[in-house]
């Protein structure tokens, strides 16, 4: 969990408050990717809260690995879903009671009937005012009609120059890829050969400085790799839909593609369900 440092803390101490107030006694294991925000929650912790009964662990693999080796009453993650499958599994060798907050495909369906000027400044503010796309809250897709797809994808790059000027990468306002890792993992995504054909804005990035620019794509393949995962970052691809059970037929094509942001009706284009 590397989203941001102020609301990583308040993720992590979310779950302390709940279990100690049930009388429990916890150990925190904090990210590994936030060192900055992990090493200062282990800090205050230890300062107001009695170390009997909180403790913090810090590290990576090996400290995660010995973590989950040991018998629990009850794990709590939030994280990835390949990170979920992982502790799922250690937890058998016990079973420990599991709780998972996974990453899912979060999409936001726009129509005509939609007032678009401030249905793209809240796309723009979710997606990439908001850590460039690196939160669980953000829009990973848009869905339209094929109609309206020009005056959406025009409507966003207006204001994408309105926030953040013509050189979007050069921005003090545009927050960087938290690592190499996750920096590579998204190349990956705009590299993948039926994808790299369909940006049609943005697509720039440098690795010595971790920055990818607001990037969108138009129809990509729906088993693009880009698809099949949380994006977690600035890639912000539109599916065009095509006659009445299009919407139906994306919501459907993996399990995760469950966290829904209607911004209008889309009257014939959805059927509710």
């Amino acid at each position: 969990m590397f989203k941001q440092p102020l609301t990583d803390l308040m993720l992590s101490i979310d779950a302390v408050i709940g279990a100690i107030s049930a009388g429990n006694t916890v150990v925190l294991k904090a990210s590994e990717l936030a060192p900055a925000s992990s090493s200062l929650l282990a800090k205050l912790l230890e300062q107001y809260l009695d170390p009997c009964a909180v403790r913090v662990v810090e590290g990576a693999v090996t400290e995660t690995t010995l973590l989950l080796e040991q018998k629990w009453n009850k794990i709590f993650y939030t994280g990835s879903s390949r990170i979920g499958r992982i502790i799922m599994t250690a937890a058998v060798k016990h079973l420990t009671p599991v709780s998972l907050e996974l990453g899912g495909k979060s999409h936001v369906v726009i129509d005509s009937d939609t007032n678009l000027d401030i249905t793209v400044r809240r796309i723009i503010s979710g997606k990439w005012g908001c850590n460039n796309g690196q939160v669980c809250i953000s829009p990973d897709y848009i869905l339209t009609t094929k109609e309206y797809a020009p005056k959406v994808i025009d409507a966003l790059k207006q204001e994408l120059e309105a926030f953040y000027g013509n050189k979007s990468r050069e921005s003090k306002d545009m927050s960087r890829i938290v690592n190499l890792n996750q920096f590579d993992r998204l190349s990956k995504m705009l590299e993948e050969k039926e994808v790299s054909d369909k940006i049609i804005y943005g697509g720039q990035k440098n690795r010595d400085n971790l920055n990818i620019s607001p990037t969108i794509l138009l129809d990509v393949p729906l088993d693009s790799l880009i698809m099949s995962e949380e994006i977690f970052g600035p890639l912000l691809p539109i599916l065009m839909m095509y006659g009445q059970d299009g919407a139906l037929v994306v919501h459907k094509v993996r399990h995760e593609l469950r966290h829904q942001t209607r911004i209008q009706g889309l009257h014939e284009s959805v059927k509710e369900h």
